[in-house]
């Protein structure tokens, strides 16, 4: 079987690149991957038998930049016009602790093959001959859209706990509800060895799961086998089916994922708590207040009526003013009524907050003397403002005006 045509084999200088390899090289992983699904391929990855000095060496010959990324385990990366293509050496394993592996080098295709996670993600692919080399049924596996570990799955995620996140993601991103009994089993005796792992890799992983195009699947096995319970300190009583709600809701009105906002649906709806979590992941700063944005205070969560956060028809916009858009988009997605999503979503539509149009200065210039009463004046004034739904300037002027400002402490 040889690899379709694609558009990313023109890339600008990936044929110079070929060449100066001399043939020792070959596609490997996602891109071959991909292309044979017909998703548009963003990475490139390159295998050679060369070894890393030597593959520098012939790179710089043809005056292309190569940057020695992780030149120790054998990888380096050229820098081409239209993005940079990885390129390492052929590999095996020698020793492994779950969290790294001690590598030599290779001049054995299959050899390297094997190292690798999935049977999907082990093919490669000739430069010259677009000819697939597939050594442990991959082909097969993608065309019934399997999931399943190279040899033995115990074995595998022994070499890589992270192993069990990628089992997962892939699960949702390419399989069709088909889980490998002896793949999840194997996943769900080694979670607790996720804990040994740094937040960050367990947490990058994660969110790249929850923003798939549909988790739900992957999601319910993995609550199922309570391997959350080494990822995340506390999930929601009902995280499954207010994820399912979801994403049912993102379809219907046509919202792209959203990883935080799902990751909203499975934690527990305590603000305080969740914000420990988000901690504890080692989310970044920007992450952790998008998800504190979307979670107002209300420690009863999906029990509590809707009513209590979109009181009236200017409630999801007074939320859009104080947490953006966004915010108040997916708070709506996650907390609102079935009958009152619509019309919230469409409130929220094409609308922009407006900019509060007063000032301290302009309560020191109408006679408020300077001092802390200026802000909490100006404070009243804007809630005013905002629970009357954004009026114009006069509006404000005479409600300003009405204002008594004696006596003034």
């Amino acid at each position: 079987m040889k690899l379709p045509a694609a558009d990313w084999t023109e890339r600008r200088g990936l044929a110079a690149l070929i060449a100066a390899l001399d043939g020792k090289a070959r596609f490997v992983g996602g891109a071959v991957r991909d292309t044979l699904l017909g998703i548009a391929v963003k990475d490139v990855d390159i295998a050679t038998p060369l070894l890393p000095e030597d593959v520098i060496e012939r790179l710089a010959s043809v005056s292309i930049k190569v940057v020695p990324t992780g030149i120790d385990h054998g990888t380096v990366t050229a820098v081409l016009p239209d993005g940079p293509v990885e390129i390492t050496t052929l590999r095996r394993d020698v020793s492994t602790d779950g969290r790294r592996a001690t590598v030599a080098f290779s001049n054995d295709w299959q050899e390297d093959a094997a190292r690798r996670d999935f049977t999907i993600n082990a093919l490669s692919a000739d430069p010259a001959t677009m000819e697939i080399h597939d050594y442990f049924g991959g082909l097969e596996d993608l065309e019934q859209r399997r999931i399943r570990f190279i040899g033995s799955a115990a074995e595998r995620i022994a070499e890589d706990h992270l192993r069990i996140m990628r089992y997962f993601r892939f699960l949702a991103r390419f399989g069709l509800h088909d889980l490998d009994a002896d793949a999840f089993q194997a996943c769900v005796d080694a979670a607790p060895k996720l804990e040994r792992l740094s937040r960050e890799r367990v947490a990058d992983e994660l969110l790249k799961l929850l923003a798939t195009d549909d988790p739900r699947f992957a999601v319910g096995k993995m609550l199922e086998g309570r391997i959350f319970e080494h990822i995340l300190a506390g999930t929601d009583k009902l995280a499954a089916p207010i994820l399912d709600r979801l994403v049912r809701r993102e379809q219907v009105h046509g919202i792209p994922p959203g990883a935080i906002r799902r990751l909203v649906a499975l934690l527990p709806k305590a603000a305080e708590q969740a914000e420990t979590i988000a901690k504890s992941l080692k989310l970044s700063k920007k992450q952790q207040r998008a998800l504190g944005e979307r979670l107002p205070a209300q420690p009863e969560g999906m029990t509590q009526p809707a009513a209590t956060l979109f009181r009236g028809e200017n409630d999801i916009r007074a939320l859009a003013y104080r947490t953006g858009i966004d915010a108040a988009r997916d708070i709506a997605l996650l907390f609102a009524d079935d009958d009152a999503l619509t019309d919230l979503l469409a409130r929220l539509k094409g609308w922009q907050p407006p900019v509060f149009p007063m000032s301290g200065g302009d309560l020191i210039e109408r006679g408020l003397k300077p001092g802390p009463i200026v802000a909490r004046t100006l404070a009243s004034i804007e809630q005013a403002w905002i629970d009357n739904g954004f009026p114009d300037k006069k509006w404000l002027a005479e409600y300003v005006d009405g204002l008594d400002f004696s006596p003034q402490t």
